[in-house]
């Protein structure tokens, strides 16, 4: 395995450096055009069953036959599902999180940009988008194109399962009204950027959808839509099935 990761990947060597034990500590600073910069532990996407929120643990009971977990990280959700019996590939954009996945014994795993996953014959029966992982889209309009991308990589009657989250509180004024640009881009849709120790890498987008809003996109893009829980901080899981 390669020692070394190709820069700019902050999120790659705090999770090396955390798995390795050479930074117990290791902890990256979350950049944002909405809010204050914030700490994300590197020992977050190391997470055992049950140091998982709700939500992720109803969706790894909801996951059914061949599984794709896009943005996977660490590989948290993967090496629980593999435990489970199930036939999961795991990909990630980060080179340093796919190095940490094959250590720590993901049996399928490949480093991909979402809109370059291969598609496989037969298909998979769930997609899995964890930890906000819908917002691995970018925009709506990445929204948009990714509905209509995830049909190649479905079989037929195939599901996404994600989260995501309304982040509309985020402009509430004193009086608890909405403040925003209406003719702006979208409210939920986030510019960020990771620094680990001195390393800064590229900024990102990452989308934020309503439930409302990704109902009229699922419907639109043929998938019937089901809410399947959601949690006091505006997360909510969904089930995207492929319309037959």
């Amino acid at each position: 395995m390669p020692h070394s990761v190709s820069s700019p990947d902050p999120l790659g060597h705090a999770l090396l450096a955390f798995h390795r034990g050479t930074d117990s500590a290791a902890t990256l600073t979350v950049h944002s055009n909405v809010a204050e910069d914030e700490p994300l532990p590197a020992s977050y996407f190391f997470r055992s069953l049950w140091e998982m929120p709700e939500l992720e643990r109803l969706a790894l009971e909801e996951c059914r036959g061949r599984v794709l977990d896009l943005g996977a990280g660490a590989g948290c959700h993967t090496l629980e599902l593999q435990q489970r019996g199930f036939a999961v590939k795991a990909v990630d954009v980060s080179e340093g999180a796919v190095h940490v996945m094959q250590a720590r014994g993901v049996q399928e795993v490949a480093r991909h940009e979402l809109f370059a996953v291969p598609a496989e014959a037969g298909g998979y029966d769930t997609l899995l988008m964890l930890m906000n992982g819908l917002g691995l889209v970018g925009t709506l309009d990445g929204l948009e194109r990714f509905l209509k991308y995830a049909h190649t990589l479905l079989a037929p009657g195939g599901q996404i399962l994600a989260t995501s989250s309304d982040i509309s509180y985020l402009y509430e004024d004193e009086e608890g009204a909405l403040v925003f640009d209406l003719n702006g881009p979208y409210y939920g849709e986030v510019e960020y950027t990771m620094s680990y120790e001195q390393e800064t890498g590229a900024a990102f987008s990452w989308l934020f959808a309503d439930a409302s809003i990704l109902q009229d996109y699922a419907e639109a893009a043929g998938y019937d839509v089901e809410f399947l829980a959601e949690d006091e901080q505006q997360q909510y899981l969904v089930r995207l099935t492929v319309r037959n």
